[in-house]
């Protein structure tokens, strides 16, 4: 990401949607979803309001940036819960490592996918959390984020299901 990346002034103390940049990088979220998907990813209020909702929402919503070697630059409260980490953790890290090694090919193509079409919404795929835990997620939006000159700044992905799979703990 730039460095407007909402990852430096963002800490676990506090509520992360009341930083400016926090804000900033939900409404570049938010916009990219609305332009690509044709309908709003959460009711539209105001810069904090929707930062605050949609980091609070039940849905999980995660985004890295443009790197390389992509990395982590959101993750809502559910996709903290989900990956087993804190907000600090989760930020700054290769989006990559959500997926186990195996099946980092079938996300590669996702994310390929995407970036040529704007989104998809049809993903399904295995993620691993901090722990080790396994799990499919069903039917993820996946989104490029474009910034208002509509320059590429990343992606960003949202989804309601998931389940744990079998012997799902790898170490």
């Amino acid at each position: 990401m730039t460095d407007e990346s909402p990852c430096e002034p963002v800490s676990d103390v506090g509520l992360p949607w009341r930083a400016e940049q926090w804000q900033k990088h939900t409404h570049l979220l938010l916009n990219s979803y609305e332009k690509w998907v044709g309908r709003p990813l959460i009711s539209r209020l105001a810069l904090e309001a929707d930062a605050r909702e949609l980091f609070l929402s039940p849905f999980v919503v995660v985004a890295h940036g443009t790197e390389e070697d992509p990395l982590l630059n959101y993750g809502n409260q559910a996709a903290l819960e989900l990956w087993e980490m804190s907000l600090s953790e989760l930020l700054g890290t290769p989006s990559r490592k959500t997926a186990e090694s195996v099946h980092r090919d079938e996300r590669a193509e996702l994310l390929r996918r995407t970036k040529e079409f704007g989104f998809i919404d049809d993903y399904s795929g295995v993620r691993v959390s901090s722990s080790g835990r396994r799990f499919k997620i069903h039917k993820a939006t996946v989104w490029n984020v474009v910034d208002a000159d509509d320059t590429y700044v990343g992606q960003g992905a949202a989804f309601k299901a998931w389940e744990t799979l079998p012997d799902s703990v790898i170490r």
